[in-house]
């Protein structure tokens, strides 16, 4: 095993590899695989005796043709208590997302960055404008709705996605937050908001938006069950959205685009509702209990998490690859590098939450190999690690050095070293570029934070722009917002329309930056992780 872990990886570009493959080159014994903290499903469910019932019943499942879509969508409608003809039901959220892209996005799709990987890639894939906002590390990756929107406008973007919780850092944001960022967005073609680890959150009793998004005619809310279920393997997801966004999906699947592992689960939960939420509750507790062992390491950084995994930043002098690999050979632990993740670096582990004997079993690992003897050490030194790593360090700074203006903009400069600026000093974070300020209408008001554009050396009042056009409902009374203080003079200005291909809007960058070409011609992709790699899945 141990000489063929880099070439596993290094196969699987876009994800780690299957477990099948990695049991494989184990051998192919039963059990020969690893302790698995990369996948990111349910331990606890389902219950043995429900795999005991699916075993018996084996020969049936995969020897005869499963019921149509239909009816396993209308079962799985009266648990969830749902309008069958507002859900369409996938062979896995990707199928999903794929047939979104193809059917109702046009020509542009904002995300932000690090995420999921298909939210990115699909629509680059079939020729669409993706713009990228990047969350940044020294605001611990925390989406903020108010600046996204606004770039979004800036951009002109058509389509908008939202992971609620975001993978691979299990930000959480608030439902009521979110309603009126999808009715600030009401203009925009579509508006997905992905809760496919929603199961695993406690922040709210009913944090679902999919009630509000059958009320609204461009919002998609998409939903997984491989991954609450513990069941990645049988590949099921479902969307929820008005009848006539639901219905164009629908209509493209096919009749038997469910196997019947996926039937025989769905007609199986109506029987095990109890187990299912003791499962959810058991998974929220180890979350806690493993984000309170792994920050006990010197140097590590957790990220707060709704979902059902953690992510991690290693020490100053850890790389990932090294630390995934030596985990692997020498303590039999898979974990989740983050090093392909646009937004992310290597630097960054994402870790499945997973029962306290197999998390004791990843902390010992992970002490051995990241302090252990000097000599092998990931870690030459204990260390407190710093607020920025190279990954995101890099976006931020190609942002701030083009200002809007894309990659002409470096090259129109005098000549200097190579590659981009120097990265900021340790423990110091570099924020995005001053933004077009947001209007406090009545969209983003409440809870949502707006953080004050940065003082210029020459500052001077700016006309206040106007609200995000058409009402929108707030569904609880909200304190009165802070008034904006005034834009700087050199603010940058949103353009009349739609930005053309190649140029960033302020704040992002565009897919060709990423893949190291501003589309036109090639420029070096000096300073960002795996940029010639075009594979960022999961």
């Amino acid at each position: 095993m141990s000489g063929n872990v880099t070439s596993l990886f290094r196969g699987t570009a876009a994800h780690s590899p299957s477990m099948a493959a990695l049991t494989r080159e184990s051998g192919g014994e039963a059990g020969a695989g690893p302790v698995d903290f990369c996948i990111p499903c349910n331990p606890y469910f389902p219950t043995p005796a429900m795999f005991d019932e699916l075993a018996g019943r084996l020969r049936d499942i995969i020897t005869y043709y499963p019921s149509g879509a239909d009816t396993i969508t209308a079962e799985l409608c009266g648990l969830l208590r749902l309008p069958p003809q507002c859900v369409a039901m996938g062979n896995g959220s990707t199928e999903l997302i794929t047939w979104i892209d193809h059917l109702l996005v046009r020509e542009s799709l904002a995300v932000p960055v690090p995420t999921f990987g298909r939210w990115t890639d699909q629509p680059m894939e079939t020729g669409k404008r993706v713009d990228m906002f990047p969350l940044q590390e020294s605001g611990g990756f925390a989406l903020d709705l108010a600046r996204y929107a606004e770039f979004v406008r800036a951009r002109g973007t058509r389509a908008v996605v939202i992971c609620n919780p975001n993978n691979p850092d299990g930000g959480y944001l608030h439902k009521q937050t979110l309603v009126r960022f999808m009715d600030a967005m009401a203009d925009r073609d579509l508006v997905v908001i992905d809760e496919s680890f929603l199961e695993f959150a406690d922040a709210e009793a009913e944090p679902s938006v999919v009630q509000e998004a059958m009320l609204r005619p461009n919002v998609v809310v998409l939903r997984s069950l491989g991954k609450n279920f513990g069941l990645h393997g049988i590949r099921f997801g479902y969307l929820v959205a008005n009848p006539a966004l639901a219905g164009r999906v629908r209509a493209m699947l096919p009749k038997w685009n469910l196997n019947s592992f996926a039937e025989h689960v769905v007609f199986m939960l109506r029987d095990h509702g109890p187990e299912y939420a003791q499962s959810l509750h058991q998974v929220r507790r180890d979350r806690l209990e493993m984000a309170s062992q792994l920050s006990a390491l010197p140097g590590l950084t957790v990220y707060p998490s709704q979902g059902n995994f953690l992510f991690v930043r290693l020490p100053v002098g850890a790389e990932g690859t090294v630390v995934r690999d030596r985990m692997l050979t020498e303590h039999r632990v898979l974990v989740r590098e983050c090093g392909n993740k646009i937004g992310s670096s290597s630097r960054f582990l994402r870790l499945v939450v997973r029962p306290q004997v197999d998390v004791r079993r990843l902390v010992s690992g992970l002490e051995q190999v990241l302090y252990g003897s000097r000599r092998g050490a990931a870690v030459p030194e204990p260390a407190t690690g710093t607020g920025y790593s190279s990954g995101t360090a890099a976006v931020d700074r190609l942002v701030s050095e083009t200002n809007g203006a894309g990659m002409r903009a470096l090259a129109d400069r005098p000549a200097g070293p190579p590659g981009l600026a120097a990265a900021p000093a340790a423990g110091t974070g570099m924020p995005l570029p001053a933004a077009v300020p947001v209007a406090p209408a009545a969209a983003l008001a409440g809870p949502m934070p707006v953080p004050a554009p940065p003082q210029a050396p020459q500052p001077a009042p700016a006309p206040q722009p106007a609200p995000y056009p058409g009402p929108v409902p707030v569904p609880h009374p909200a304190p009165a917002p802070q008034p904006l203080p005034a834009a700087p003079a050199a603010s940058y200005a949103p353009p009349a329309g739609p930005t053309p291909p190649g140029v960033p809007a302020h704040g992002g960058l565009t897919a060709a930056q990423v893949r190291g070409t501003n589309g036109l011609e090639s420029v070096p992709a000096t300073g960002w992780p795996n940029a010639a790699g075009a594979g960022r899945a999961g």
